[in-house]
C-alpha cells in the first residue's frame, strides 16, 4: 500500500482509542484539545485519514478475521468441531447470544472507534490550509466513506444506533449522543456522505500507487449496495426510488470497470497472490504484506486443517476454517468455484470440509504463515449480482439473467435458462431471486457477504422459516432452532444499555 503507510497509526488515532472510557465514544476534554491542535499541515490529515483506513485492518472491525460477525452468524462457516463449540464466539455460530458476550461489545467498540476517527478528521480539516482544494476534497471524501461504510455495517448488524457526526469536546455532547437513533436517520447519514463522496475528485479507479484507497468505483458500489438494502428492509413506499437509485450507482460503478468481459479474468485470479496488484476484477481491498509479522494476511494459515498444505507452509493443529455441510451441498456439480474454495481434510483427527479459498504456500510466506492475501472487500462480480438482483426486483427479468448470466459463464457453468431445466437446480431455486442468491452464495463464499444478502433478501420471518427448513446434521453442533425472530439483529451490548436504558433501548428478544 503505497500511498497509506499503514505501519504508522496516525496521533489522532492513537489519543481517540486511548482516551475511550465505558462510553462507546467518550473522551477526556484535555485529550480533544490535544487532538484539535495536532492538525496543522496536509501531511497531519493525510495520516489521520490512514488512520481511519488502518483500523480496518482489524478483525474486530471489517477485517479478514470478522467472518464471527458475518459468515458465523449465517449458514456458511462455523465451529463443527467439538473444541470450538463452547465459549463466547459459539454464541453467534449457535444463535445464543446475550448482551454480555465481549466479543460483541468488543466489535461495537471498535466500530464506534472508526466512526469517532473519522468525526475527527471532519471535524479538523478546515483547520488546515491546502495548496490544492481537490486535496482536501479527496481527504474528506475518504472519511465521510468509511463513516458511511462502518454504519452501514452497524444498522445491519443492530438496527437503530447512536447517530455520531462530530468530534466530542465535553461530557455534555456524549451524554447527548449515548441514545439509539432510528434506522432510518442512519441510512439518510450514510447516503449524505456517500452522495459527497461520489461528487469529490477521487480517480475513478484504483491504480499503481493507490491500490487500498478508495475510488469513485468503490463510492458507487457502496451507494448502490445502500440504495439496494434500503429498498428491501426499509418502507415500501420508497422501495421504487430506491431501486432506481441502486441501478444509476451500480451501473456507474460496473461501467468504471477496465476489463472487456467478466470471463476474460479467470476466478483463480482473483485470489492469486502474485497478481493481486493487477487484477481489474477488484475495485478495493485491504492491502496485506507478504513476510511480514505485523501486516501480513493470517487466512491462509488459519483456514487451513491439519494434515494439509494447500493453503499455507504453516504446519496446522485444528480442523481450521470450517464450512457447513449445507453450503457443501449448495455448490453444483462441476462448479470450478467449489474445487476451488473447499477441501476435505481427511487426517486422522480433522474429518471434515475447510476453506481453500485463500491460499500463500509460498516460501515468501513460510512456515510461519505470513501470508500476502490482500483482503478482497468489494469486486466486480458482487456489482454485476447487484444489478441482476436490482433488474428482477424491479421486473427487468431479462436483464437480471443477462448479469446473472455473466458471473455464471465465467465460472464455466450453464446459463441460467439450461440450469432452469435441471430438476435438481429448479427444485432448489424455483425462482429467479432465490437463483441470484445461490449464485451470490458459491460466488462471494467466505468474503463476508452471506448474512447481509440474507438480511436483505428475506423478511425477518421469511429468514426463519428459511433457517428452520435446512438440515440441522449440515451445522454440526450449532442448532437452528435457536434462531428466530430475535436474530435478525445482535443485541445491544450490555455496557451500552446500562448507560441508558431508555435510550439505550434492548432489541426484542434479548
Amino acid at each position: 500500500m503505497k500511498n497509506i503507510n499503514i505501519k504508522l497509526f496516525c496521533l489522532v488515532a492513537l489519543l481517540a482509542l486511548g482516551s475511550c472510557k465505558k462510553d462507546f465514544l467518550e473522551q477526556s476534554n484535555p485529550d480533544a484539545v490535544a487532538i484539535s491542535k495536532s492538525f496543522k499541515t496536509e501531511n497531519d490529515v493525510l495520516l489521520a485519514v490512514n488512520g481511519c483506513y488502518s483500523l480496518l485492518r482489524s478483525g474486530n472491525t471489517i477485517g479478514e478475521g470478522s467472518d464471527l460477525w458475518t459468515d458465523q452468524r449465517a449458514d456458511d462457516t462455523g465451529t463443527n468441531d467439538n473444541q470450538s463449540n463452547a465459549g463466547e464466539p459459539f454464541g453467534f455460530n449457535n444463535f445464543s447470544l446475550i448482551p454480555t458476550n465481549s466479543y460483541l461489545y468488543t466489535h461495537w467498540s471498535a466500530m464506534y472507534a472508526v466512526i469517532a476517527n473519522c468525526n475527527i478528521v471532519l471535524s479538523n480539516i478546515d483547520k488546515v490550509t491546502f495548496a490544492k482544494p481537490e486535496t482536501k476534497q479527496k481527504y474528506k471524501a475518504e472519511a465521510e466513506f468509511i463513516r458511511a461504510l462502518i454504519y452501514f455495517h452497524m444498522v445491519r448488524e443492530w438496527g437503530d444506533v447512536p447517530l455520531v457526526t462530530q468530534q466530542f469536546s465535553n461530557p455534555d455532547e456524549v451524554a447527548a449522543s449515548t441514545k439509539r437513533d432510528p434506522q432510518a436517520a442512519v441510512y439518510a447519514q450514510i447516503v449524505t456522505d456517500l452522495k459527497d463522496a461520489a461528487s469529490s475528485p477521487l480517480p475513478a479507479t484504483q491504480a499503481t500507487g493507490t491500490i487500498g484507497r478508495i475510488s469513485l468505483a468503490a463510492v458507487n458500489t457502496l451507494l448502490g449496495q445502500v440504495y439496494l438494502t434500503m429498498a428491501t428492509t426499509l418502507d415500501a413506499a420508497n422501495k421504487t426510488t430506491n431501486l432506481n437509485s441502486a441501478l444509476t450507482s451500480l451501473t456507474a460503478a460496473y461501467n468504471a470497470k477496465t476489463f472487456g468481459k467478466l470471463k476474460d479474468i479467470p476466478y483463480t485470479d482473483v485470489f492469486d497472490v502474485t497478481k493481486k496488484s493487477a487484477c481489474p476484477e477488484l475495485i478495493w481491498q485491504i492491502v496485506n504484506i507478504q513476510g511480514d509479522p505485523v501486516y501480513s494476511s493470517g487466512i491462509a494459515a488459519s483456514s487451513q486443517a491439519k494434515g494439509e498444505t494447500i493453503n499455507s507452509l504453516k504446519t496446522s493443529g485444528g480442523a481450521g476454517y470450517n464450512v457447513t455441510h449445507d453450503l457443501v451441498n449448495d455448490y453444483e456439480a462441476n462448479d470450478p468455484r467449489g474445487a476451488f474454495s473447499i477441501k476435505f481434510a481427511n487426517d486422522a483427527t480433522v474429518k471434515d470440509w475447510f476453506v481453500t479459498k485463500f491460499r500463500d504456500a509460498s516460501s515468501g510466506a513460510g512456515t510461519n504463515g505470513y501470508g500476502g492475501n490482500d483482503w478482497i472487500l468489494m469486486r466486480y462480480a458482487d456489482v454485476i449480482l447487484m444489478l441482476a438482483e436490482v433488474n428482477m426486483y424491479l421486473g427487468n427479468n431479462a436483464a437480471a439473467i443477462q448479469y446473472l448470466d455473466m458471473v455464471r459463464d465465467r465460472a464455466g457453468m450453464p446459463t441460467y435458462a439450461v440450469s432452469s431445466q435441471d430438476p435438481a437446480y429448479s427444485s432448489k431455486y424455483p425462482t429467479l431471486k432465490l437463483a441470484i442468491l445461490h449464485e451470490r452464495r458459491v460466488e462471494l463464499a467466505f468474503e463476508h457477504h452471506r448474512l447481509f444478502d440474507l438480511l436483505r433478501t428475506f423478511t425477518t420471518d421469511e429468514l426463519v422459516a428459511y433457517f428452520h427448513a435446512k438440515n440441522q446434521a449440515d451445522f454440526g453442533s450449532a442448532l437452528l432452532t435457536n434462531f428466530t425472530t430475535k436474530d435478525r439483529f445482535f443485541p445491544i451490548p450490555f455496557n451500552e444499555t446500562k448507560l441508558n436504558p431508555t435510550k439505550m433501548y434492548q432489541n426484542p428478544g434479548y
